[in-house]
């Protein structure tokens, strides 16, 4: 049965209309407006510049992310300069700048408390247990060999102290008034290698420190004697260094053996008074080595820098003491006495 128009016309009119349905007034809705595929495009669009917008926020909150392990580089180091003067070099043998070394200690019980007045000083090395050390293996002649020097590296003197049988040893000297520095240099038995230990002891009374002589390669004694020194000191190398003796211009044959040598060095670095072991090259009694006027040695020094050097020999009975400046230099060639300096006070020792 066919359907009229008016029939047609009811059923299209006959269901409920939203009043905010724009179908309802003749014209489309804003849901038909942005359904249309131009539309889409645009607001996908819009969402990828919004994401990529908030993804850049967090990232700049959350910080920049790794690169992958195998894209890293590694930046070239940094160039660094010189080392520093006071660094020692590999294998040199520096020694005194520690109070204990190796569980051994050096214990100061007794020092003098006056100035220019003899008094008694008084230690003990103290082994591994705690307990005294007793024995010692004698080196250069003795079984303990005691330096004591100031801190501005004058009033040098070497010492052999007499030790108690409880292990104190026992020495009487006389000191200026300031800061001094003691060396203890020994071999316990039962050691192979010998050991130097040190600490500073305060005398009472007016410091005047002493200027670092300059340097030289002369050095005269109070009663005549001149040393000549020959050779340069190089950082990192055994370097020869010769010691002549003359008096009165007249050259010295006669030297007579003191501590196991012709004459005894000890070499101190200004600065940190740091002790280096010098040894002689040849032994009395040899058959090769003369008794002068030269005394060589073998001297190995970790830094540039000025170092004291104090020779110790024995003529006529007596022992005397001659003191030189030298600064040990980058490169072979270059003379002891070549300036540069400090007012402080600082050595290696030497046999």
């Amino acid at each position: 049965m066919s359907t009229t128009s008016l029939e047609r016309t009811e059923r299209s009119t006959a269901r409920s209309v939203d009043p905010s349905d724009g179908q309802a007034m003749g014209r489309p809705s804003w849901r038909s407006r942005l359904d249309r595929p131009a539309v889409r495009l645009l607001g996908f669009a819009l969402a990828l510049v919004l994401a990529v917008a908030v993804g850049g926020g967090v990232a700049a909150v959350a910080g920049p992310t790794p690169a992958p392990a195998a894209a890293l580089t590694s930046a070239p180091a940094p160039v660094q300069g010189p080392a520093e003067p006071s660094a020692p070099a590999a294998g040199i043998d520096v020694s005194g700048l520690a109070v204990t070394q190796d569980g051994y200690t050096l214990d100061v019980l007794a020092t003098p408390g006056r100035a220019d007045s003899p008094a008694e000083l008084t230690f003990r090395v103290l082994g591994p247990t705690g307990a005294p050390v007793t024995a010692f293996t004698p080196t250069h002649d003795k079984p303990l060999h005691l330096i004591v020097v100031r801190r501005d590296q004058s009033g040098f003197q070497h010492l052999h102290p007499v030790m108690d049988p409880d292990g104190t040893w026992r020495t009487t000297t006389t000191l200026a008034a300031g800061d001094h520095r003691v060396f203890a240099d020994f071999a316990p038995d039962g050691r192979s290698e010998a050991l130097t230990l040190g600490r500073d002891i305060a005398v009472a009374g007016t410091y005047r420190p002493a200027p670092l002589p300059p340097p030289s390669t002369t050095a005269t004694t109070p009663d005549g004697y001149t040393v000549t020194l020959t050779g340069a000191l190089v950082p990192g190398t055994e370097s020869p260094l010769t010691l002549s003796v003359s008096r009165d211009g007249a050259p010295v044959t006669d030297l007579q053996p003191y501590l196991a040598a012709y004459g005894h060095l000890v070499a101190l670095r200004t600065g940190d008074l740091a002790y280096l072991h010098v040894h002689p090259t040849g032994t009395p009694g040899d058959g090769r080595t003369p008794a002068g006027p030269a005394i060589p040695f073998l001297a190995e020094v970790p830094s540039a820098g000025p170092y004291r050097l104090y020779l110790d020999f024995a003529h006529q009975g007596v022992v005397r003491t001659a003191e030189f400046t030298v600064v040990a230099a980058t490169s072979p060639g270059t003379p002891v006495s070549a300036p540069g300096g400090d007012d402080e006070s600082g050595a290696p020792h030497g046999h």
